[in-house]
């Protein structure tokens, strides 16, 4: 069990380390969720990844919809103990 929570950090880190830039809209409400996600995402280059924190179950369930319908991939996600979420998003294009 150790061995499993320590790979699982591990690849949290990864996640962390590979991010091409890093927004937290953690104390943010819809639709300003997506408006600064957004706003992250055309400052990229397309195929570079975006790493954004937030927080609550509507930013959860309209940013990676929001995101997709633009064109953009869903990476990865991770729901954190204190109630955030990370998503790893990569820009399309």
């Amino acid at each position: 069990m150790v061995i499993l929570l320590n790979l699982e950090c591990a690849s949290i880190m990864e996640t962390l380390a590979a991010a091409d830039r890093t927004i937290d809209i953690t104390r943010d409400l819809c639709p300003m969720t997506f408006v600064k996600t957004r706003i992250a995402l055309d400052r990229l280059a397309p195929g570079q990844t975006l790493l954004v924190r937030l927080r609550g179950e509507e930013p959860l369930r309209n940013v990676p919809r929001t995101a997709t319908e633009q064109g953009h991939t869903v990476l990865e996600r991770h729901d954190e103990s204190d109630g955030t979420s990370l998503l790893l998003l990569r820009k399309g294009g």
